[in-house]
Parts: C-alpha cells; structure tokens; sequence
C-alpha cells in the first residue's frame, strides 16, 4: 500500500469500505468506468499497489477486461453505475454460461432518487435474468464484509456474483475495522474452449450448466448465513434487503425480520418457515417488486408497498405509512438550480447555439445542465454517445432543421466514436461538436484516454481526438478556443452551411483541472443599460440587484470574460 500508516479502524464510505473488502479480499485487477454513484470505488482502490486497476474507455471493455483477468487466474472486480451495466450487457449475459476461473465480482451501484442519473432502473432484476448470484449489503460495514463472501461464492460456484450497492450506501459513512490482505493462490492456467468459446455447439450444453448450477446456488441460500431471521415480538415481520432493513430496525427495532443479504436464488424454504412464524408479512424494498414477486409466485400471503413507492428513493419515515397501506404522496423536489462553475468552457458554446437557434442533440455530461433556463440550448440527452447517433437521426427525419450534435471528450472516447463512423459511412453531412475540457469532469474529474494520464496517475499514451474525427470519417476537424466566441459562432455558422460532415473541437480546460483565473471584470454601472443580457450566460459569479443593475461576485468570477464579450454597452471590461 502506498499509504504506509496503518489503521486498525477508520471511518469509511460504503464504496471505500467495498474497495478496502475487495483489497482483503486479494482482489488483483479492479476495471470500471466512472460514474456517480459507483466513482469512489477504483479511486480507493487505487492506491494499493497490489491490485491492477484501471479507468476502461467504457464499460464493455471494463467488464471484459475484468473478465479475463478472471479466466486469467485472478481474482477481478467489475465497477459501474447501474446504466453502466447496460453498456456491458452483452459480455455479461454470456460470463453467466461460461463461468469464471477466479473469483469475479460485478459491482452495480443503483441511483434510487435519480440523484445524478438518467432512470433509476433496478439492477436486480439482471441477477434472475442472467442467472447469477446477488449479494444485497445494507451498510458500509456489510459491503466490506459482503464483498469477501461474494468472491469466495464466485469461486465455489464458478460464476460471477452481482453485488449490489445503492446511493445510500455507497456515499453513508460507517466506522470500520481493518483485516490484512489475504492473497490467494492462482489456480493452474487452462481455458478449456467448450467452456469459453461460446458458439452454439457449446453454448447449448453451457446454458443446461447453467440451469443445473443456479439450483445449486438456490440451495445454498437457503442455508447461508447471507440471509437469515432475526426473531422479535409481535405477530408482523417484515422481509427485506438492502438499506431498507436499516429503515425498519429504525422505525420497529424489536420486529422478526427475515433479512436478505443473498437475495437471489430467493431463499424459498426460509421465506416459507418465516411466515409460519408469524401472522402478518409485510414485504418493504426498494424501487421493484423484486422480494414482492417471489413471495407472489410462493402465495405466501403478504402485504406490500403501494405501487407509488416504486419511483423514487425510500426514506425511513415512508416506512409507517406503506405499513398503513397510504400511497406516496409526491412532493415537489427543491434545491438550488445546478449551475455550470465560474469559467466553464462549456458556458461560450451554449450561448452561442442558442444564439443560433439551432437545436442540439446532447449527451451525458456536465453540458446537460445547458437544457436549463436561460441558456435552453441542448434538446437531447438521452445516453453516452448518443450526441452524435441521435443527431444522424434527427437529422434524417428534418433534414432542413438547423442542428449540431455535442458530447464531450471523454464521451467521445466511450461510445462516440463509432456513432461518427456510422454517420461518415452513411453519408451523413452537419456539424459534431466535442466540448474537449481534458477530463471525465461531471463524475468527479478522472483521467481518461485523451488526457494521457491512467487512473494510478502515471503519465500513458494520449489518444488525439482531431486524428480519430478524421480516421473516422469526417470532412473537416476544427479546434477552437471556446472563450473566442466570434471564431466559435464564425466556425459553427460556415459548417452549418456547408455539405460536410464536420467535427469541431472546442478545447479549454475544466476549470477543477486549472484554477488559474484570468484576471477580473470590472463593471462600469454608469454605462449599464440594465438590458441584463450578460445574465443570459447564467453565470453564478453574476446577479442582479434590487435596481436592475449588476453585482460582479469577485470571489467566484474567474476572469473568462465571456460576460465582457457579451456585453454591448461596454458596461463590463477584463483587467
């Protein structure tokens, strides 16, 4: 470990608490892509020399990459937020027919809340899909400890174990006790190609493996201690998983639970002696009826949330009220309007398609924050990659609306890239936008191939976004400095007229990634004609006063000047 001081207990995160689990646990090779609520998992882990860990392009290699250390011989761990897992679908469904060598690990961190996401799918459902163990924890404490059984199960089974953590516990904090590393021992190299080359030859007599193995599992978590009973008093229990359990032992300490931390195979015959233990079940989960169907195909009488509960995130004090039988009553989510930071990049290229009056498909990123007022300039935002699929189709069907796809430089570099050869190959003309702010900023400003720095911080090959547009397909690659807005609308202007498929890169750093200011603004209020259209750039450092004037906060301007070049009155000047 590069941290030489050592700790016999510390207050953790439920993604360090996993990390630091999987490290005990002699995990050799950690893969992911990041994403909140999953990033600080590979940003733990990294700091121990033992493990292999890096940021993959996406989450499809990540997984594959994982997987193969795992045939490989070593013991891998698999990162994502939950749509991160769609993205590595296809590996996935075919890891559960051929099996693993070494324990692997798949973690899904789901968004309950959509907090930071574009749905809040419930990932559990992949685990009764593809056929594989899922491990449920409810705190910090139990994703460290859970995540070593999750490897030692891999392993007895020769499958990968889902694992999954949501928001809740992912980013609570819990005082841990550290466990020395225990490393294990590689089994002898063979990849026996009936097991691991899935054509159909193989595949048929993998997927009857398969079924034979998850009833092997299924009897398994009818006696691990994963899953279990916690008697109490009173004639109603309750059946759970995850953090919900934390919400009913806070709300009816001394209630009989039936507490699952090895939810799927769905534990039958426990679940069955459970209910003649007590005279009322009252089912509480989170998102999907994932326990409630089972219980269902069990006729186990039972009661269970109203289906308004099934969007958003559970809270403890919903609890009393799903026992009632009350339905969810939506209130209206508050909070602060996101904004893009002081000198944002991203800001200049917005306000110039809205001046344009273009419509915009967009893409996953911070730049999704230019969909709000009053900036309204990104119409799309539907997932990685799709800033430019979308735009060819858009395109297709109004082949006379003015549009211009965007994404960022990590984005590009996930899924982007074969979007633009699909749009190249098929004779597509418009413009591309790639908003290049040299990180992966919206998930906490990680590395990513066209930075030239890997996860562990060692400098690496720097991937050129202007030879890949070009190598790709388009006609024209144009770099250009965002802050320069008249080069930048010039440039979009003649692009959009043209017949070409042009990709315009508009380079500036993340301002997290160079604090540097470039100066400051002055404001001349005698010259201030209160037209207030530097406000249009919905620039946090600007705001109006009583008056209808302007207040420059000079804590958070950072000297951009794009307010400067906005501003017609000359009002405002950089020094």
């Amino acid at each position: 470990m590069q941290n030489k001081k050592k700790f016999k207990d510390i207050i953790l995160s439920g993604n360090e608490a996993l990390a630091r689990g999987a490290y005990e646990a002699g995990v050799n090779v950690a893969a992911g892509y990041p994403g909140t609520p999953s990033s600080e998992i590979l940003e733990y882990i990294k700091r121990f020399d033992e493990v292999d860990a890096q940021w993959s392009v996406n989450e499809k290699v990540a997984f594959e990459v994982a997987y193969g250390a795992s045939i490989g011989g070593a013991r891998s761990l698999y990162v994502s937020k939950h749509v991160g897992i769609n993205v590595a679908m296809d590996p996935l469904m075919v890891s559960a027919y051929t099996g693993i060598s070494a324990g692997f690990v798949i973690v899904t961190c789901d968004d309950p809340g959509v907090h930071s996401s574009q749905n809040e799918q419930d990932n559990r459902r992949i685990a009764s899909f593809a056929k594989m163990p899922l491990i449920e924890p409810s705190s910090p404490f139990e994703a460290k400890e859970l995540i070593k059984k999750a490897f030692d199960i891999s392993e007895k089974y020769q499958t990968p174990v889902l694992f999954r953590m949501t928001t809740r516990i992912c980013h609570s904090k819990e005082n841990i006790i550290l466990s020395k590393r225990i490393e294990k021992q590689k089994p002898p190299f063979d990849i026996p190609m009936k097991q691991y080359v899935m054509v159909p030859a193989n595949s048929y007599p993998r997927h009857l493996y398969l079924e034979k193995r998850i009833l092997r599992i299924k009897t398994f978590s009818e006696k691990t201690k994963l899953n279990f009973i916690e008697n109490g008093k009173g004639i109603t229990g309750f059946i759970t998983s995850g953090v919900s359990y934390l919400y009913i032992k806070e709300n009816y300490p001394d209630a009989p639970i039936l507490k699952l931390g090895m939810s799927y195979p769905f534990p039958e015959k426990l679940a069955l002696k459970f209910a003649k233990q007590v005279k009322n079940i009252i089912v509480v989960e989170e998102l999907e009826p994932f326990i409630e169907e089972q219980m269902k195909m069990l006729a186990i009488k039972h009661k269970a949330k109203d289906p308004s509960y099934r969007v958003g995130e559970l809270k403890s004090e919903f609890i009393p009220k799903i026992i009632q039988g009350q339905k969810k009553k939506e209130k209206k989510r508050t909070g602060k309007k996101p904004l893009f930071c002081a000198g944002c990049p991203h800001r200049p290229v917005f306000y110039v398609l809205k001046q344009l009056k273009v419509t915009v498909a967009g893409d996953i990123g911070c730049y999704a924050l230019a969909a709000m007022p009053p900036l309204s300039s990104l119409h799309t935002c539907l997932c990685m990659g799709a800033g430019i699929s979308a735009f060819e189709g858009i395109r297709r069907g109004r082949k006379e609306q003015p549009l211009v796809g965007v994404l960022g430089d990590s984005t590009f570099v996930h899924s982007g890239i074969t979007g633009l050869i699909n749009a190249a190959y098929n004779k597509q003309t418009g413009v591309i936008i790639i908003l290049d702010n040299s990180t992966t900023a919206m998930t906490g400003c990680q590395p990513n191939p066209s930075t030239g720095i890997t996860l562990k911080g060692e400098k690496t090959k720097k991937l050129s976004l202007e030879k890949i547009a070009e190598v790709s397909g388009a006609d024209e690659v144009i770099v250009v400095d965002p802050f320069k807005i008249k080069e930048l609308k010039k440039h979009i202007t003649e692009s959009l007229s043209n017949k070409k498929l042009t990709v315009i890169i508009t380079r500036s750093p993340c301002k997290f990634i160079d604090k540097t200011t470039k100066g400051h603004v002055d404001y001349n209020i005698d010259k201030c004609k209160k037209c207030q259209v530097c406000l249009q750039i919905d620039c946090p450092a600007i705001s109006k006063t009583a008056e209808g004037f302007i207040d420059i906060d000079s804590e958070l301007c950072s000297g951009c000047g794009l307010c400067v070049e906005v501003c017609s009155f000359k009002a405002l000047t950089k020094k």
